[in-house]
């Protein structure tokens, strides 16, 4: 079956040649005036000359080319693509005896525009981000059932908050496999954590920080945590595992302090050192006692999910950055990072920056963050780079 074709207008073949997967509004030069959002089609330059397979959508973004190769996109392709990307991550490390919790699909940068699929022990979890990727969802199901076989249990659809506002679509969560007995708990370096996808945020668990709560748990030894915005309570957890004296976890919602608390509780026996509360992060900065802690962590929800609201996402980071500098005991460690797509490396570094200014003490960074290898980057789409992150040591 042929798709219909979009074809560009002249001089704007050049990021696809260079294999840049998004064709903007901007660059169309016509198209059938009767395409479906989430269909396939083939885009053309303004001479005919093939340039890529992909989903159409109305919006700035017209379409995510899914294959820069002349194929049908069918469940023999997209088991292509899930089989490479698992391979990837078994041959790196990222899926082990000891952590089988990973992103397996990572939209662009695993080669499939607007496709999330996170899996927590036997079960994966499924975010369209695309009307194409809804339309495909049942496509999906099926290769990744041939790719992980008897490992996968159950797959969850989880689209309802992440399509286009605007689609003509009527998706709804619920398993598309398996939802039966389902085990709520996932080993993520040989810790234990109840993941909620059901009615948590993203697909219910942050996996994109494993390696730098790795990286604090190092830090946590005989130190006075505090863990903002902590959700799950992820941080906290691997503190208490490193030998933290103790350790403060604090979210503005309930339920997210009762599942913190329930964490704590599956991996400890003595929970003595973790105490939680439901508080605004800014109140609580702003109230607690000078030196009370010696490693703060700065996690919040992103500040900017759009470019409009990058200006005052950035006195955000600044205003919360320097109540944590300045709070902060002498000697103290700051995990502070942003995932907000809109905001770029070096302006969220200059936010700190201008936060230690304010403070008028010392401050050195020891590390630059990102995101782990199971969120790869695809080298061609820098625009997938999206979590910052900088460990500070403040005199």
């Amino acid at each position: 079956m042929k798709s219909n074709k979009i074809q560009l207008l002249p001089k704007k073949e050049d990021s696809l040649k260079r294999f840049h997967p998004w064709v903007f509004s901007g660059a169309i030069a016509k198209m059938p005036d009767n395409l479906s959002e989430g269909e396939i089609v083939t885009v053309v330059s303004a001479k005919g000359e093939f340039l890529g397979t992909g989903h159409y959508q109305k919006g700035s973004i017209e379409v995510h080319i899914l294959s820069f190769a002349d194929e049908t996109i069918d469940i023999q392709f997209y088991s292509k693509r899930i089989k490479s990307a698992f391979n990837m991550r078994l041959e790196n490390g990222f899926i082990t005896d000891n952590n089988h919790t990973y992103r397996l699909i990572h939209g662009e940068g695993d080669n499939l525009p607007g496709l999330i699929v996170d899996v927590y022990e036997k079960s994966a979890v499924i975010q369209a981000h695309s009307v194409g990727m809804d339309s495909d969802k049942n496509m999906i199901v099926e290769a990744l059932k041939n790719v992980l076989g008897e490992s996968l249990e159950n797959i969850y659809y989880k689209s309802e908050g992440t399509l286009p506002f605007k689609a003509e679509i009527d998706s709804v969560d619920g398993y598309l496999y398996g939802g039966k007995n389902v085990a709520a708990v996932s080993i993520e370096n040989g810790l234990k954590f109840n993941i909620d996808w059901l009615r948590g945020q993203k697909t219910g668990f942050f996996i994109d920080q494993r390696e730098n709560r790795s990286l604090l748990e190092k830090y946590s030894h005989n130190r006075d945590v505090l863990n903002m915005f902590c959700y799950t309570g992820a941080f906290s957890v691997y503190a208490l595992r490193g030998g933290a004296k103790s350790v403060t976890s604090i979210d503005s919602s309930s339920k997210a302090i009762m599942l913190t608390d329930e964490n704590i509780r599956i991996n400890f026996d003595d929970t003595s050192k973790h105490k939680s509360a439901s508080v605004d992060a800014f109140k609580y900065l702003r109230d607690m006692d000078k030196d009370a802690h010696d490693l703060i962590v700065l996690d919040p929800p992103a500040f900017a999910k759009h470019r409009s609201a990058i200006k005052n996402a950035l006195q955000g980071y600044k205003r919360l950055n320097a109540a944590a500098i300045d709070k902060i005991k002498p000697g103290g460690i700051i995990f502070t990072f942003s995932c907000s797509q809109a905001i770029s490396k070096d302006q969220f570094r200059l936010a700190v920056f201008s936060a230690a200014a304010m403070t008028g003490r010392k401050v050195r960074i020891l590390h630059q963050l990102s995101q782990p290898g199971d969120h790869p980057i695809n080298i061609y789409h820098p625009e997938g780079e999206y979590l910052k992150g900088l460990v500070l040591h403040v005199e």
